[in-house]
């Protein structure tokens, strides 16, 4: 399961959204890459690539849910700018090859991770969190409600484009069918919301 966390800016207002209750990609701030070669599925494979919205809600992934750690959240952060420097050599919807999985897992073990696929257990569980953080009260609503926020900011933002809007608001309805996986470790939240300023600049990062 790879879950992908973006930000969407529309009115001067910037909210947290989570793709983990679904596969749909909006704009603007892209987290760190999953690994595709264990999951399987090239879709979203790059932090660069975009998803287009299914006519029909599909059913929510399963995420592999652990207990964080600090020093898990910290070795994103640490390992986030090398893991991208290997995974921006992919073309869009390619799979990474051997030699990129084992330099991946290569960056990651100098950071703590016993391998890549650790290191995307940890980031799909942050990635949980974060969706459901409302970036304007900077407190957890739960990945519903930043949603709902979302489409009410682009339905009241005046200079977006019509059609623009009109694309924003299927995905954002599209993504709001699909039921948000619970957090099963609600210590994780507390946890992540303590690193959230280095998360969303570490993400932010990624796109410069």
């Amino acid at each position: 399961m790879r879950v992908v966390f973006r930000l969407l800016r529309s009115g001067g207002l910037v909210v947290a959204i989570s793709m983990a209750a679904c596969g749909v990609v909006l704009a603007q701030a892209s987290p760190p890459p999953q690994a595709a070669a264990k999951q399987g599925t090239p879709t979203q494979a790059t932090p660069k690539e975009q998803a287009a919205p299914n006519d029909t809600a599909a059913e929510s992934p399963e995420v592999k849910q652990i207990a964080l750690t600090e020093k898990q959240i910290e070795g994103v952060i640490s390992a986030q700018k090398e893991v991208d420097g290997i995974t921006d050599k992919l073309e869009d919807n390619a799979e990474p090859d051997a030699k990129m999985i084992a330099a991946l897992d290569a960056a990651v073990k100098k950071y703590g991770f016993a391998s890549y696929d650790e290191y995307s257990d940890v980031v799909d569980n942050i990635n949980l969190v974060l969706g459901g953080v409302d970036a304007v009260t900077r407190k957890y609503v739960g990945p519903e409600a930043v949603i709902k926020a979302q489409i009410a900011a682009v339905e009241g933002d005046t200079k977006l484009p019509a059609k623009d809007k009109k694309a924003a608001l299927d995905e954002l309805n599209q993504v709001l069918k699909v039921p948000p996986p619970a957090i099963t470790n609600g210590a994780n939240i507390d946890l992540v919301m303590k690193y959230y300023d280095k998360l969303i600049s570490t993400f932010d990062d990624e796109q410069d």
